[in-house]
């Protein structure tokens, strides 16, 4: 389902499956774990979590122009440094909770090797995995996710429409005091798709908004019902949590330009009620695949092509419009969920939704 499916309104032009996968090439593939009920045991459950891999031009070697942009840096992307230096992404993405990133990454690379996911005689890679926190629901400090569960979500990635919500690395995930997860969104700019990817794990109720209207301010009702166990984070009345995003595109953008479009999701994200808090880690990554940078030694130069920089308003309009949607589609999506210590969120009520949204004359069908 999309929040479009609901009647709620949304600005600009979508391609096919509203989703990042409208961009050529990318894939998106989804492991999830649900198991176990009950009372928190460390490393036995319950399990609520997951991983998601992203490949930005399918499972080739292809490396591709990219930029990154921290807007709060209480979080976690590895690989952000060497992107950040040489403008080139290369290999899959992979997004799961706070306490998997080492053997995610570890993972990624037992991958390329066994698949020669690789083009030089000495392999290197520099895998980027990024995170949000899910130990309300999850336990988180079980170490759940194994190698195997890497591959499964790797191996399973294709194109086409994009499983959304409680799935993959927003499987134990909660935004704006609802449950949350993952969700996408693309929108068309010209002849360029633009898609965006978000694992949403932020935000405070009160401060939802959804179609300019102030939803979690009148949505309150079946509020979070949470039991911390030792050495857990609470549902805080300031942002607490994390949002990632990635961002894909067929526009002929160069690194400088990708820099100043991941700059826009912010803007995106306050449409819906996200400032990025003190203990928010917002922590966004953009690429084209329009450029395919070339791995072989024998060419010593690289033949490439951009848009020239007074026509990137559009995009800049397109990424903010995408976000709101993206993250609207990740609520939408969300089933309620029942966690760790019998810890329960609740999905964001659709019809309650929709009475709140005629009430302000927004709603379009």
């Amino acid at each position: 389902m999309k929040a479009r499916d609901l009647g709620i309104p949304f600005e600009g032009q979508t391609g096919k499956y509203n989703s990042i996968t409208d961009v050529s090439g990318v894939e998106v593939g989804h492991c999830t774990l649900i198991e176990g009920k009950g009372n928190l045991i460390v490393g036995k459950g319950p399990i609520r979590t997951g991983v998601t891999a992203i490949f930005p031009y399918g499972k080739k070697t292809n490396r591709v122009y990219a930029a990154i942009y921290s807007y709060n840096g209480n979080g976690e992307m590895t690989g952000s440094h060497w992107i950040n230096e040489s403008g080139q992404l290369k290999g899959p993405i992979c997004l799961t909770n706070t306490h998997s990133v080492g053997v995610v990454r570890d993972a990624i690379i037992q991958w390329r090797i066994q698949n020669n996911f690789y083009t030089t005689p000495v392999f290197w890679g520099l895998p980027v995995v990024a995170e949000t926190y899910d130990g309300i629901l999850n336990d988180i400090n079980g170490f759940h996710i194994k190698k195997e569960h890497v591959f499964l979500a790797l191996d399973e990635a294709q194109g086409g429409p994009v499983k959304e919500g409680s799935v993959g690395g927003g499987t134990g995930m909660i935004c704006h005091g609802f449950k949350g997860g993952v969700g996408t969104s693309s929108r068309r700019v010209g002849n360029c798709t633009i898609g965006i990817y978000v694992q949403a794990n932020y935000g405070v109720r009160e401060h939802l908004t959804i179609a300019g209207v102030p939803a979690g301010k009148e949505l309150t009702k079946n509020k979070p019902k949470i039991s911390l166990s030792k050495g857990q984070t609470s549902l805080q009345s300031e942002e607490s949590g994390s949002i990632i995003a990635v961002i894909a595109t067929d526009a002929p953008l160069l690194p400088y330009q990708l820099k100043r479009m991941v700059k826009r999701v912010p803007a995106g994200l306050a449409r819906v009620g996200g400032y990025g808090g003190h203990t928010s880690g917002d922590i966004f990554l953009a690429f084209s695949t329009a450029n395919i940078i070339s791995d072989s030694s024998g060419n010593l130069i690289n033949t490439v092509k951009s848009l020239v920089d007074n026509q990137l308003s559009p995009f800049f309009k397109a990424i903010i419009e995408a976000t709101e949607e993206a993250i609207i589609n990740a609520l939408v999506n969300a089933e309620t969920m029942t966690g760790i210590n019998d810890n329960i969120v609740y999905a964001l009520p659709h019809d309650e939704l929709l009475t709140i949204l005629r009430k302000y004359n927004r709603i379009i069908v």
